[in-house]
């Protein structure tokens, strides 16, 4: 039986962020993780570079059932202290668009720094670790591993979610959770492709690689950013950004010319090029595919001299306002990230304790806080990983 001052499940972002922190304190700590390579998906994370954090971070970029419990943590630990880690370790890095940050060279800049932390911090590390019962048969954590058996006075989980399990992905976190009585808000795939039936997938199947700068609606909520044709559906970061909003059987709107009206464009051309045909109109203002796609689903062909306003307006309501119903999303599969998770009503939002279970902390991904897409996931969990760093 080997001691621990803290237990840590999960070496990803969330976890070694935290272990450093105990380790710094002085705390004998342990992370724990199945599978074979540390923060797996920070390497991935970002086609490789790693999105790592948000120049734009605020609470505003969160949602759960309680989105304000990510306010204390982020405002004790902003992306400006995690750009400072970063620029400690001399790792080059730029902004995209929107403040996203992202490694000039490799997302392993990142993981290597952690592990360096960790190392100063003399926090062990033990990868490929199996993890068996959790019990609490005293003040101590006992924790059963295929490697041996474990106590802690602190067990933190960062397990992250079931989102892409070909890395490994579970919800062992939230069976923890279940086992100690912490409720769970039911989880669902996020920031993930919105497919179609198969008839709508049948009438766009020619439009499967054509992107759009578009703004994608649902109720309220709005995102601007590119959006991709696929063969399933749709997708691109304006897609995932309103899939952590979507629900089932509600349909979307897309606006696929933000910058023009085309109202006005077709009037003006009707005027300057009367014998130009609708369709070839179309076609130099959108992808002619798309033009194409348009044109023949809602009967827009003709000489523009021929055309009524009444055609132009139902012309610029397919544009603006495309009204699309998805019948699902592609799941855990591809989802970046997963929404629900452990209930924030039973933790402390200042320590990420379990309110009723002295030394259980739950941070991260398996939390019920969802970021927007670009770096915000990341960020969460250097702040929730910092804020239970101070107390476990």
């Amino acid at each position: 039986m080997q001691d621990y001052d803290v237990i840590v499940l999960g070496a990803g972002a969330a976890g070694l962020m935290c272990a450093i922190e105990a380790g710094k304190r002085g705390r004998k700590t342990l992370v724990l993780d199945h599978s074979a390579k540390p923060a797996e998906k920070i390497r991935i994370s970002g086609g490789g570079r790693c999105n790592f954090t948000n120049l734009h971070a605020s609470p505003a970029n969160f949602l759960g059932e309680n989105p304000r419990f990510c306010v204390s943590a982020l405002k004790r630990y902003t992306q400006h202290d995690f750009i400072g880690l970063v620029d400690s370790h001399r790792i080059p890095w730029h902004e995209k668009t929107l403040g996203q940050l992202f490694c000039d060279t490799s997302a392993n800049d990142i993981i290597a720094m952690l592990l360096r932390e960790c190392e100063r911090a003399n926090v062990k590390v033990q990868l490929a670790t199996k993890i068996g019962d959790i019990n609490k048969p005293d003040e101590r954590f006992s924790v059963a591993t295929d490697k041996g058996a474990l106590r802690c006075t602190s067990l933190v989980v960062a397990t992250g979610g079931p989102s892409i399990p070909k890395m490994g992905a579970t919800g062992f976190g939230y069976e923890v959770a279940k086992r100690f009585g912490l409720p769970v808000v039911p989880p669902r795939a996020a920031l993930v492709p919105l497919t179609f039936d198969d008839a709508l997938k049948q009438r766009t199947s020619e439009l499967a690689g054509i992107a759009v700068d578009a703004i994608v609606s649902y109720g309220k909520t709005k995102f601007r950013e590119g959006m991709l044709f696929t063969h399933r559906g749709l997708s691109g970061p304006s897609i995932l950004q309103i899939s952590s909003y979507w629900r089932e059987g509600h349909d979307i709107a897309v606006n696929m010319l933000p910058d023009q009206q085309l109202l006005s464009v077709l009037k003006e051309a009707r005027t300057t090029s009367p014998r130009q045909d609708l369709r070839t109109c179309l076609s130099e203002i959108l992808p002619k595919r798309l033009a194409t796609f348009l044109s023949e689903q809602h009967k827009l062909q003709g000489r523009l001299a021929d055309q009524s306003d009444k055609v132009f307006t139902r012309a610029a309501e397919a544009v603006h306002n495309w009204r699309v119903k998805p019948i699902g999303t592609e799941g855990y599969r591809t989802a970046e990230v997963t929404l629900g998770g452990v209930d924030t009503t039973n933790l402390s939002s200042k320590t990420m304790e379990a309110k009723d279970v002295p030394g259980l902390f739950f941070i991260g991904e398996v939390v019920d806080i969802t970021g927007h897409l670009g770096g915000f996931n990341f960020q969460w969990a250097w702040s929730s990983g910092h804020a239970a760093g101070q107390h476990v």
